[in-house]
């Protein structure tokens, strides 16, 4: 039986969109953006693929982590390159994820919560480098909740919340970090989430991935000046888990 990263290499990555200056693919979850010395032993690449796939060279302007799907950018030249890397630090580039977490939120909030730079090697540890906290801002809205007849750890059920996070800042995992701050881990989260809930969607929903998705991007094209918004669909661990939780046709695409 082939496994999931065996399918996965058959497929070409799905292309949203594409002009002479970008392309924007919907990762799939457990595909890196590039070369990490935290994964040595991964052998396949977005940015790698996408430049056989177009027959071109493409230069990576930010970055999703290797288990978050969907709409990721890539800009055809360096100075487009430059131009979209600035967009997204000034925070003129929206950005828009749906996520599944544990518990029920509440209905509106925004998290404003520091984080600290994460170190990326065991190196970087190993000498005793330290990094600065940093701001970190997330804006979310509960789009649904489900109640689910499982017992976990002390509850008799299990009670679940599909959100729209809305970053304005960048930090590396900052979206997971940030619902593990709140008491509200995303669901499939094998470094900030919580084991009992990631065990219950493996073994009742074969669900084996991290339930965040970025979903929409929206930005003015550097060039053109034009209004560009870039959706990325979900895959089918979401819309089977959209179709037994009735969440079916709630998410916004206005």
């Amino acid at each position: 039986m082939e496994t999931l990263e065996t399918e996965l290499q058959h497929e070409a990555l799905e292309i949203l969109y594409q002009d002479a200056y970008i392309v924007a693919i919907n990762k799939p979850s457990g595909l890196l953006v590039h070369k990490s010395p935290i994964d040595k032993r991964e052998t396949r690449f977005a940015l790698q693929e996408l430049r056989n796939q177009i027959g071109q060279y493409v230069h990576p302007v930010h970055r999703l982590d290797k288990p978050t799907s969907g709409v990721l950018l890539f800009a055809l030249n360096k100075e487009m390159a430059q131009k979209m890397s600035l967009a997204f630090r000034e925070n003129e580039i929206k950005k828009e994820y749906i996520a599944i977490v544990r518990g029920y939120t509440e209905e509106v909030s925004c998290i404003d919560y520091a984080l600290k730079q994460m170190l990326d090697t065991k190196e970087e540890k190993r000498l005793g480098i330290t990094k600065e906290e940093q701001e970190a801002i997330t804006d979310f809205k509960r789009l649904a909740t489900v109640e689910l007849p499982y017992a976990v750890s002390r509850y008799p059920v299990a009670r679940y919340s599909l959100l729209q996070l809305k970053p304005s800042t960048g930090r590396k995992h900052q979206l997971r970090r940030h619902m593990k701050h709140i008491f509200h881990p995303i669901v499939g989260d094998t470094k900030h989430g919580r084991g009992e809930h990631n065990k219950l969607f493996r073994e009742k929903f074969d669900c084996h991935r991290l339930l965040l998705h970025a979903h929409r991007v929206t930005f003015t094209h550097p060039v053109t000046q034009k209004n560009t918004e870039i959706i990325a669909p979900f895959d089918d661990v979401f819309e089977r888990l959209f179709l037994h939780f009735a969440w079916d046709g709630i998410i916004p695409y206005e």
